[in-house]
């Protein structure tokens, strides 16, 4: 504790040494003009209301080298009325034969495109971003934290035409005013910058001048002027949905819900998107379904930690980075979305025989209010409810009935931020609420009643930017029944029963935890040479997994990063970025856990080719969860080495791989991986990849069980030697910009076999040897009729005691095929085959030729889904 205090004293002393200003680009201002006659949107920039304004121009070059002429010229206008946005943009090419006009899906950047950001706000931290390709492919995203997060879930409404004539290319623009937010006022002034990027060269051109070394984008913009007496406009926006499913699998003429091979369902539900004011909007749905969603790809977990899985809702994409609240330790946040409409957690009586248990629980529904007002002042706020689930279940006497595997809940979250001076700090705060009703029977009432989250932030910038310093303070509490609570303490994030945990113990009696955690950094965050200085902490009580995501706690981190990057070609390079970054870890207890360096060099070449290679040093460390609750455990060190490297992504075939190599000291353990990745481009509306990857390692202190001996718990380890096997296939073949058909299908191998059997000794010695007893050949037997493993320590005829066989082989397979088409602007029917089947023995072969075998007979289940959804625009 007492080096934590020294860690944030120091930070504080470094944070306010440094003042000064730096000279900027001079700010470019625009002024465009209510259209006075009707514009007919074709992409050909021809009615008589675009006579009314200059051209704006006089781009510059900012990638692949900042401030120098490019290669091609690029104007714009810019017109408005009581309803809309119009902007014309005229992409001068001389030699239009050589312009990319590739397709993809909406928000996929491919090929030649010009962008517009508007700060509407004009609050110089957030903008409303909109791409167009010479396809006629719409990207749209929400751009916060001035530059830093660009959300590309966010989809206006929006219209646009393309066309390509022998000047280069046109973009023509129709943005209702109801997609942005902007103050009550007779005058607007707004942030606005314009990007162009040249395909064929990897070259990029702005209007108002950036470095790419600045901290930030949004504050920089140029200026719109000219927009009077336009008023906000209210949004009301209603799409309901109907659903029709139908589900087939293996027949199992025993289990009675399995027993016909398939399943037919139905579903309806409702989106809507209300502007309550010019500067809030709600979002709601009710009954949800997220059927066209893609399947969460394959993954083996040897560890003792939860697995992290990435969104992919709609409803909770969009807008999530306005609901985020980061802690430090990689995915741990304070909001973890996937905890609203998880599997149900419940389990089931002793004496089922069968069941049709819930793959989630049902969203009754959600609403989601976002808002940010003139004043620089940002909220965000969801709550939603989920069903109480039953599984159906038959009983091995015959009967029928239902058990509650999940109770109703409530879950709320809410964010807010004030800018103060245009945006150079920032403050904040969160909250989240988790409530379960009536969370009692199969196994609910080991799970909380209550969670509550929340925090403190505050970012603050200075010396134009140049330097910056960040500070958060979370807390948590949870409650519920003792058991509850005795299972949140001896769960892996914090394992208190530890024998050598010194500095907290299990209470059996509590029924409620309380934690926190902080961080805190400073460094400098533009110009070539960037560097920070951060610590954080999560005290062993924190705790986020009802509503955020957590790993482990009872950490202390100390760290220290530096970059030097040479954003302009020199030599063979168009860029240039070298890394390095040190840490140190403790827990609670003051024991160091860890400590390493890393160093890594990014270059891509003026060929257009990357390169980068990596290695990572790490000393001696400790494991307080490795052992399942047993005693930390010592590792000796390791070193991680990489290297990558990746082809033009100009051309139609590229090709990425990734080498990776671990070697652990003491010889405890060797990794290897090798990932590739092809993409093909056969024409401009088909896209193909393959990413191919094999992972192979080997670990001699790899957990296995623990069991009691003559009284003694004895945890036992042995050498795993792993091998995985993963191929992710991607094609999208584009009918038109808004007709799609989309594939994506994984086959998934996974091997692991175990030998050399230990049982941990003294788990922190010195020496390594001493850390573990070798089991002897002799005195483990295998029972293959049992599937187990029996020792024989003391010699006797008869097994001291045994342990399953930890060996696996897991084949799986998952694929989604989806026909998607916008008929029109915010309204999209759905065509949807899903299909799942996997296979998972301990007694088969680890060859791959056998699991190769299993892969092309699996039973699967195919899903059928047609989702069709109209907006009503009132």
């Amino acid at each position: 504790m007492h080096k934590r205090g020294q860690a944030f004293g120091l930070l504080f002393l470094l944070t306010f040494s440094v003042f000064a200003q730096e000279q900027k680009e001079p700010t470019k201002s625009y002024t465009t003009a209510r259209a006075e006659t009707q514009i007919v949107l074709d992409g050909r920039l021809d009615d008589a209301a675009w006579n009314q304004v200059e051209w704006g121009g006089d781009f510059i070059g900012r990638e692949p080298e900042y401030k120098v002429a490019p290669s091609v010229e690029t104007q714009f206008k810019i017109l408005y009325d009581d309803k809309y946005l119009y902007i014309g943009i005229r992409a001068f090419d001389p030699e239009p034969e050589k312009i990319v006009k590739r397709m993809s899906r909406r928000d996929g950047f491919d090929g030649d495109w010009v962008e517009v950001n508007i700060d509407s706000y004009f609050d110089k931290r957030t903008a409303f971003s909109f791409t167009a390709s010479v396809s006629g492919v719409k990207g749209d995203e929400y751009i916060s934290n001035n530059g830093d997060d660009w959300d590309s879930t966010w989809d206006p409404i929006w219209y646009l035409r393309t066309s390509v004539d022998d000047k280069g290319w046109i973009a023509e623009y129709k943005i209702p005013l109801s997609q942005l937010r902007f103050a009550d006022k007779e005058n607007h002034t707004w942030g606005i910058q314009f990007t162009r990027r040249l395909f064929r060269k990897e070259e990029r051109s702005v209007w108002q001048p950036i470095s790419p070394t600045d901290a930030g984008w949004v504050y920089r913009f140029g200026e719109l002027n000219g927009i009077k007496g336009i008023k906000p406009q209210k949004q009301l926006e209603i799409q309901p949905y109907v659903v029709a499913t139908m589900e087939t699998f293996e027949k199992e003429e025993e289990n009675p819900f399995r027993d016909t091979g398939r399943d037919l369902s139905s579903n309806i539900g409702l989106d809507a998107k209300i502007g309550i004011t010019s500067d809030i909007t709600l979002d709601l749905t009710v009954n949800p379904d997220f059927g066209q969603v893609e399947a969460d790809p394959s993954r083996v977990n040897l560890s003792a930690f939860r697995l992290f899985f990435r969104e992919q809702r709609p409803f909770f994409l969009e807008g999530n980075n306005v609901l985020t609240f980061p802690t430090s330790g990689g995915q741990n946040n304070l909001f973890y979305s996937r905890r609203i409409g998880g599997r149900p957690q419940g389990s089931l009586g002793s004496d089922v025989e069968y069941s049709d248990f819930p793959n989630q629980t049902r969203i009754l529904g959600a609403a989601k209010i976002t808002g940010k007002n003139a004043k620089g002042f940002s909220w965000g706020f969801l709550e939603s409810v989920t069903n109480r689930e039953q599984a159906d279940v038959a009983y091995e006497n015959g009967t029928r009935g239902k058990e509650v595997v999940a109770p109703y809940t409530n879950y709320v979250v809410a964010r807010a931020q004030q800018d103060i001076s245009e945006g150079k700090t920032v403050v904040g705060a969160m909250m989240t609420n988790m409530n379960r009703f009536n969370n009692r029977g199969n196994d609910l009432e080991f799970l909380h009643d209550n969670a509550q989250s929340g925090g403190f932030d505050i970012d603050h910038n200075f010396k134009d930017r140049k330097y910056g310093v960040t500070f958060k303070y979370m807390f948590s509490r949870v409650s519920g029944t003792e058991g509850a609570i005795y299972e949140t303490q001896t769960a892996s994030e914090r394992y208190f029963q530890r024998p050598n945990n010194n500095h907290k113990n299990v209470d059996s009696t509590r029924t409620s935890l309380a934690g926190s955690a902080a961080t805190l950094s400073f460094g400098r965050r533009s110009g070539n040479w960037r560097w920070a200085l951060g610590t954080n902490y999560r005290s062993p009580e924190f705790e986020l997994n009802d509503l955020g995501f957590l790993v482990q706690t009872d950490n202390v981190n100390n760290w220290g990063w530096t970059q030097y990057r040479v954003t302009k070609p020199v030599g063979l390079f168009r860029s240039q970025r070298y890394n390095f970054y040190y840490e140190q870890n403790l827990d609670f207890g003051g024991v160091v856990t860890g400590k390493g360096a890393d160093m890594n060099v990014n270059l891509e070449f003026k060929n257009y080719w990357r390169f980068g290679l990596g290695s990572y040093i790490g000393g001696t460390w400790v494991s307080n969860a490795d052992l399942r609750g047993g005693p930390s455990i010592t590792y000796p060190g390791e070193i991680n080495y990489w290297y990558w490297l990746g082809t033009n992504e100009q051309k139609k075939v590229r090709v990425s791989f990734n080498n990776w190599f671990n070697w652990g000291n003491e010889d405890y353990s060797k990794g290897s991986g090798l990932n590739l990745n092809i993409t093909l481009r056969p024409t401009d509306a088909l896209r193909v990849s393959l990413s191919p990857n094999v992972n192979w390692r080997r670990n001699d202190l790899q957990y296995i069980d623990q069991v009691d001996y003559n009284g003694v718990t004895q945890y036992l380890l042995g050498r795993v030697e792993q091998t995985t096997y993963r191929m992710s296939m991607r094609a999208n073949y584009n009918i038109t910009p808004n007709l799609t058909l989309e594939f994506w299908g994984q086959p998934f191998l996974a091997t692991g076999e175990y030998s050399q059997f230990k049982k941990v000794h003294l788990a922190n010695s010195e020496n390594y040897n001493e850390r573990f007893r070798v089991l002897e050949p002799s005195e483990v037997i295998y029972n293959a009729e049992d599937e187990v493993y029996e020792v024989f320590e003391s010699g006797s005829t008869t097994a001291d005691y045994q342990f399953s066989d930890p060996d696996f082989n897991n084949v799986q397979f998952r694929s989604n095929f989806v026909v998607r088409w916008e008929y029109i602007p915010g309204s999209t029917l759905f065509a949807v085959w899903s299909s799942n089947g996997s296979f998972f023995d301990q007694s088969e072969s680890n060859s791959f030729s056998d699991l190769r075998s299993h892969l092309g007979n699996l039973q699967t289940t195919n899903t059928f889904l047609i989702k069709y959804t109209y907006r009503f625009i009132l």
